[in-house]
Order: structure tokens, then C-alpha cells, then sequence
């Protein structure tokens, strides 16, 4: 089943459903990784007061989210997370593609992102969404795959 999606800004009362749908997105990493992945330390306050986070609403509630970072030469995907009783029905995918076609409109020529090496379907996933492994690094403390597409 596909759900009807809304992508729009987030606003500061969307912050407690934001922090419930990282917990649960990527709670299940923290065993794997050893520690809390970089996107459960993160200000959604301050990525919503700066206009970087978006939500997606669906079955009448927010049920994924996207936080985009505009950097020099491309629009970085930062996070990407949808509800775990929302995934499978296209609220992932939506979010990605309202992604690239955010970066276009706003001039950029690639959309960049990354995940946690140890992330493996991630590792397969972006790919398959047309997405290229530029490179791998160790940067604030965690072991990233950075990948870009053109957009």
C-alpha cells in the first residue's frame, strides 16, 4: 500500500513526533554501531529555527522526516527517517525525491548524503536509487560512506 504524502517545514510542534520517529528509526543501530547513531544526538529545535527540517505527513500524522543542510556546492541529505509502521508504503522514497527536487530548485547540480558503514542496507539501497559512493571517512567520531547523485 502506498500512502498519500505532505512534505512541508517543520514547525517547533512537530519537534516531539521528529525525536519519536528518530528514536524509533534508528534505535535499532545503537547494538551495531556501539554507540547512538549521529542522528539521535541531534537539535531538531535548531535544524526546525533554521529551516533544514521537513516532515512527512501521512495517515493523517507525520510519519517521516528530512533534514537538508545547504553547503557550498551541494545540497546535503542529512537525515532521512521514516515512522517503522510507515516504511513500506513510500513515505522514504517520497521524502528522497522531494529531496532532489529541492536541490535542483535551488540551483544545486547533485544532492549529496551519507550513512554509517555499518548501515549495510543503506550500502545497497542508494545505489539502487541512482546514487554514487564518493567516499569514506571517519568524521565526528563515526564511519561514513558518503555518497552524491545529479540532480
Amino acid at each position: 500500500m502506498t500512502a498519500d504524502v505532505t512534505i512541508r517545514l517543520a514547525t517547533i510542534a512537530d519537534l516531539a513526533a521528529i525525536q519519536a520517529i528518530v528514536a524509533d528509526a534508528y534505535g535499532m543501530y545503537v547494538d551495531r554501531i556501539g554507540k547512538k547513531p549521529g542522528p539521535m544526538l541531534d537539535d531538531y529545535a535548531a535544524r526546525i529555527g533554521d529551516g533544514e527540517a521537513h516532515v512527512a505527513e501521512a495517515m493523517e500524522r507525520i510519519a517521516g522526516l528530512l533534514v537538508l543542510i545547504a553547503q557550498a556546492e551541494t545540497l546535503l541529505l542529512d537525515n532521512v527517517a521514516v515512522a517503522k509502521d510507515a516504511q513500506g508504503m513510500g513515505v522514504g522514497a517520497t521524502l528522497i525525491a522531494f529531496a532532489e527536487a529541492e536541490a535542483a530548485r535551488r540551483g544545486f547540480d547533485r544532492i549529496r548524503l551519507y550513512t554509517h558503514v555499518l548501515m549495510t542496507e543503506n550500502l545497497t539501497l542508494y545505489p539502487h536509487l541512482g546514487y554514487r559512493e564518493t567516499q569514506r571517512i571517519t568524521e565526528a567520531g563515526y564511519d561514513r560512506v558518503y555518497f552524491e547523485k545529479a540532480v
